[in-house]
């Protein structure tokens, strides 16, 4: 999990100095992108009804996904 307090940030200013833009380095830009992903897959996954560890695991066996 990425740590948005210790981001290297530099930024890109108007001729009245004010912030227009972000420079981030790849990897942080990166982070912050599968961030973003796992936030949307939350949200998209929020009403969907769970199911208990113990039957999950017996389900992957009888799937093949698991050996017993």
């Amino acid at each position: 999990m990425i740590n948005f307090l210790n981001l290297h940030t530099q930024y890109i200013t108007n001729e009245k100095g004010e912030k227009t833009a972000v420079i981030l380095p790849i990897s942080e830009f990166e982070e912050l992108l599968e961030e973003l992903e796992d936030l949307v897959t939350l949200t998209q996954r929020k009403d969907e009804s769970t199911i208990d560890h113990e039957d999950l695991i017996n389900e992957l066996k009888q799937d093949g996904f698991l050996s017993n």
